[in-house]
């Protein structure tokens, strides 16, 4: 099967011509070193913030108070030679206790944890951490990237940038290849061509070392009856832009891993590009190995794949996807620009991935983007239907055919929001390298937002940069933790419900009497899920209830008011299953106040 740019090519060629007529940004010569790029501050802090289970002053204690207090410090201090003294008292009744010295992050949590174990009376204690402006980046475009910083449809990105840049990890970019674009070349790693038709690489061979993009422009019926002909989309280039431009160069674009490294996978040429080389792609990019080709000297921890076509996940691409994810590699994916149910996007309907759905500048779901219950959340792909200019803006080349100058140009489609995940994944990997796929998915779908818009059948919620780097040592719950998340409307359907892609405990709410909150649950095998539910009024009776992929009741509880409903349901089988849980109103209290629950899912 060849495999087709989705109608994002075809949609991103459009936006291309839109963007011809606006004015483009010449690069000068030059590119900075990963030296020049700004790095994030390692954090310190010379201060303790301490809360007592009483609430008076430190210094208004009694003496003998105040000397065991003063030991306490003492004691816990020696282990890292540190002296502590209180400082002053917060609004709040907590202590401010000031150290003589700065110590890293990792030293206060030592020191905390000793003064947690001497004292019993310690409510809670945390670093007195540092604040700072948010890094905002000097490059001459970055105000038209409305996606990254804007308080409706962004992605938080500015936040995100203070904890991290995504420096020392490889996100590999299955595509058309790159063009060597100033605002890019630095940040680029060597790749390769899968191609092995020549009727489709358009350079006049088959497979090879240069993952250059030589342009992927078509005849009209060159692909099939009525095809149209099209100009080359320089797609790679434009996705590699998103993850990693150079970024703070005084020019051009911001990326949004930008201390990551693209390797550029060229697997997509004049109409597409077959399964088969994809696949290649897939493994060699994870460090697997290709016959004939050689090593990858620079395996990727993440792969974007702004690509797809129609139909059922084919056991080629499954499989590679599977090989991937087993060495550690994150794989991300566009859900498709057809405007119909994503169940029929392939790979965004394979097993394991991170599929992605578009949002517009105001965070509702495009007007293209596909939707439905495997799509795991969204990001901003742009909606140009209004304007270019509330599309995502990227690196670009100026060549119609063949390559010309560096450009920039707004594109749209699940293609463009799909790097933004990607990027974002990178982010999550460099603060904490020992996440898995899973865990790193989980990190993602636990720290999403709502939707600002209407987004139905977008996934968990529209991913938050800023909130999933600060969750990365966290883990997402993962390796057999829970992560606390808060239900993200609507999910009041099976066809919409709210992923949970880990062990998690929600916060949920009941709308109204005939409020039904629906969570899926993609079970491993082997595994069995666990479901508990407690209502946040002892007058409140909620009832559980677990369903299978075919929406066929397994389990239910249905206890009284006051109790705690408890369902299970154990996957017998040898690969992962989806199963749904849903909680349905039964009597008492309802809306923001009366109507909570606790809802944890555990497996």
């Amino acid at each position: 099967m060849i495999v087709r740019r989705s109608p994002v090519t075809r949609v991103t060629g459009i936006a291309a011509c839109l963007a011809a007529a606006l004015p483009q940004l010449a690069i000068a010569g030059g590119t900075i070193s990963a030296f020049d790029v700004p790095q994030a501050p390692v954090e310190h802090t010379d201060r303790l913030i301490v809360k007592y289970r009483n609430t008076l002053n430190i210094g208004a204690q009694s003496a003998p108070v105040a000397t065991q207090r003063a030991q306490v410090f003492e004691a816990a201090g020696a282990r890292l030679g540190v002296t502590m003294h209180a400082l002053r008292k917060t609004a709040l009744g907590a202590d401010v206790v000031k150290l003589d010295r700065k110590v890293t992050q990792a030293e206060a949590s030592q020191l905390i944890a000793e003064l947690k174990a001497r004292d019993a009376s310690i409510e809670y204690a945390e670093p007195d951490r540092m604040m700072h402006a948010l890094f905002t980046p000097n490059d001459t475009r970055y105000a038209e990237q409305w996606d990254l910083y804007e308080a409706t449809g962004g992605m938080r990105v500015p936040g995100a940038w203070d904890q991290g840049n995504g420096s020392g990890v490889v996100v590999a970019v299955i595509d058309t290849g790159y063009r060597p674009h100033a605002d890019l070349a630095a940040n680029i790693v060597a790749g390769y061509d899968f191609i092995s038709d020549t009727a489709v690489s358009n350079d006049g061979d088959g497979r090879d070392a240069d993952a250059s993009d030589p342009g992927d422009w078509t005849n009209a019926g060159e692909c099939g009856t009525g095809w149209a002909a099209t100009n080359s989309s320089w797609h790679g280039t434009h996705v590699g832009g998103t993850i990693a431009a150079l970024t703070n160069n005084g020019s051009g674009v911001a990326g949004i891993a930008y201390g990551a490294r693209v390797q550029p996978l060229r697997v997509l040429g004049r109409c597409g590009g077959y399964t088969s080389d994809i696949a290649d792609a897939i493994v060699w990019a994870s460090g697997g190995a290709v016959s004939g080709v050689p090593a990858n000297a620079t395996p990727a921890r993440v792969i974007n794949m702004s690509l797809g076509g129609s139909g059922a996940c084919d056991t080629t691409t499954q499989n590679a996807i599977t090989s991937a994810r087993s060495r550690g590699t994150v794989v991300v994916v566009a859900a498709g620009n057809e405007n119909q149910n994503a169940s029929n996007s392939n790979p965004a309907n394979c097993s394991g991935v991170i599929a992605v759905a578009a949002t517009g500048r105001y965070g509702d779901r495009a007007y293209y983007s596909n939707y439905g219950s495997i799509v795991t959340l969204a990001a901003p792909g742009g909606d140009m239907s209004g304007s270019a200019s509330n599309g995502i803006l990227s690196t670009l080349n100026a060549g119609t055919k063949s390559p010309g100058a560096d450009s920039y140009a707004f594109y749209q489609g699940t293609s463009m929001a799909t790097p933004h995940v990607a990027a974002v994944a990178a982010l999550v990997i460099a603060k904490n390298p020992a996440l898995t796929p899973d865990q790193v998915k989980g990190v993602l779908t636990s720290t999403v937002r709502p939707f600002p818009g209407s987004c139905s059948g977008c996934g968990a919620g529209l991913v938050d940069a800023s909130a999933a780097v600060a969750a990365a040592n966290g883990g997402g719950g993962g390796g057999g933790g829970v992560v606390n998340v808060t239900e993200v409307e609507p999910n009041n359907s099976r066809t919409a419900p709210m992923l949970l892609s880990q062990p998690s405990k929600v916060a949920g709410t009941m709308a109204s009497s005939t409020d039904q909150d629906w969570y899926r649950v993609d079970l491993p095998a082997g595994k069995t899920l666990t479901a508990t539910l407690v209502a946040g009024l002892s007058t409140a009776d909620y009832d559980l209830y677990l369903y299978n992929s075919a929406g066929t009741q397994i389990a239910k509880s249905e206890l009284g008011a006051g109790k705690t409903d408890t369902a299970s349901t154990t996957n017998t089988g040898t690969t992962t299953v989806t199963r749904y849980v849903q909680v349905r109103y039964y009597s008492g209290g309802t809306g923001s106040t009366n109507g909570k629950y606790s809802l944890t899912a555990s497996w």
